[in-house]
């Protein structure tokens, strides 16, 4: 095991990561911005380095600097979290050549993972159902577009193959609008993502976002730690997530995540990642690949009793998975609420300085934040100050655990999206459970 890692990240995952080297003995090094220097993480740290100025360009997504930080404290590999340059195969590539192990994927993996079109050809030949459309780049021939949309149907939705976030697609209905959205979603994903090329594919009308967890050592294991629900979305973003998903039978979880630890094992795979799926009329279409760990891991490790981010560091220093897939056992329901620093009805961002701030408690209830009171919420960064989890015997427990943990929290000194989440937990359609993922926009009135 290590003895000593830079945690390359910050907020409330930075601090999930530092709790677990803790429990497993591994001396921890944060890496902060000069607009971080308080947070709870930078003052548990064995050793903090300050990384560069408050945007992340020139801190948390400052690789020489990360890797800098590395070899002043004599650390032996770097844990990225999530965003920030969790999924960038440079950074893996170069942490790697610089002689500390990168806590993730191998670059290869993260660069086909990271290219849709890539990643599609790679999980039809591993036998993972996709979306209709064949995932080739979209070429110049106006004529062979327009075949290609009408053999799919419309509607059908043009996507960045570097795009990721819900940025870079565009939804077309009819063929007089395709060629137009094809030219457009090009201009926008050479602007954003320095790579025009798009795909096309059949556009779901109302699908559900359900993704399978898996882990995958270096000695040949993979496993799947079963599926979650992530349809309570805005504008592409999660905003509510639980597992198990509601309606998916236990032949279903069997089957789609037995392929997932198939594909794990067929592209050499290697740490936690997570396949992303629309599934709609009980089918399941393979959308993207995370080749990280999720924000919304806590549900999973609720109904499996099961540290991901502990495997996780065993995985990178070579140890081999320590459970079989016999062993993964499902008890009950778990239901995470993300809380943001936002205004909770028009979503603007609020930050500032938390006056006052109470955790709740009780049974099955998990709070994962790096807020207290005084801390003061920059603007730099992410809105997102924690993420709420409640655990229960079935769903509904869950639910009910949930409603009387938010009615106990309080942040006060800024705005925060604890109403909005209330408004869900009490929402009769939400109660009965399988919503698609257009459902929670349609409740705001988004469109």
């Amino acid at each position: 095991m290590f003895e000593k890692i830079v945690i390359a990240n910050r907020g409330e995952i930075a601090l999930r990561i530092l709790r677990a080297c803790r429990e497993l003995g591994i001396k921890t090094v944060a890496v902060y911005s000069e607009a971080d220097r308080d947070l709870k993480h930078v003052r548990l740290a064995d050793e903090a380095v300050c990384i560069g100025p408050a945007a992340s360009a020139g801190s948390y997504l400052n690789i020489p600097a990360i890797i800098s930080a590395a070899e002043v404290t004599d650390a032996e590999a770097i844990h990225p979290g999530y965003g920030f340059l969790s999924e960038n195969a440079d950074f893996s590539e170069k942490v790697s050549q610089s002689g500390f192990v990168f806590i993730g994927p191998r670059p290869e993996t993260i660069r086909m993972m990271g290219d849709k079109i890539a990643a599609k050809k790679a999980m039809q030949a591993a036998g993972i159902p996709c979306v209709p459309g064949n995932g080739d780049p979209l070429g110049e021939d106006e004529e062979t577009n327009l075949k290609m949309a009408r053999e799919i149907g419309y509607p059908v939705i043009i996507k960045a193959a570097g795009g990721g976030g819900g940025r870079g697609m565009r939804t077309v209905h009819t063929e007089s609008a395709l060629l137009n959205a094809i030219a457009m979603t090009k201009a926008e994903a050479g602007t954003a993502f320095g790579n025009s090329t798009v795909y096309m594919e059949k556009f779901l009308e109302d699908p559900r976002h359900i993704e399978f967890q898996v882990l995958a050592d270096s000695h040949g294991n993979a496993i799947h730690l079963g599926e979650r629900d992530c349809s309570m979305q805005r504008r592409h973003q999660k905003v509510v997530e639980e597992a198990p998903a509601p309606g998916i039978t236990e032949e279903q979880r069997k089957q789609m995540g037995e392929r997932c630890a198939l594909a794990c094992r067929e592209i050499g795979y290697l740490g936690a990642g997570t396949f992303e799926f629309l599934y709609e009329k009980g089918q399941f279409y393979f959308i993207e690949m995370n080749t990280r760990v999720q924000v919304e891991h806590p549900v999973t490790e609720m109904i499996t009793g099961f540290d991901i981010v502990k495997e996780q560091l065993r995985i990178a220093a070579g140890e081999p998975l320590s459970i079989t897939q016999e062993q993964v056992k499902f008890t009950g329901h778990a239901i995470e609420c993300r809380l943001n620093a936002e205004d909770p009805k028009t979503f603007m961002p609020s930050p500032g300085v938390i006056d006052q701030f109470h955790m709740p408690g009780g049974p099955g209830i998990r709070c994962e934040t790096h807020i207290y009171n005084g801390y003061k919420v920059p603007p730099y960064y992410d809105s997102m100050i924690g993420k709420l989890i409640a655990h229960g015997d079935d769903r509904a427990s869950a639910i009910a655990r949930m409603k009387t943990a938010l009615s106990e929290m309080v942040i006060d000194g800024i705005k925060t999206n604890i109403p909005l989440q209330q408004s869900i937990m009490a929402d009769a359609a939400f109660a009965l459970g399988g919503q698609n993922i257009h459902y929670l926009e349609k409740k705001l009135g988004i469109h």
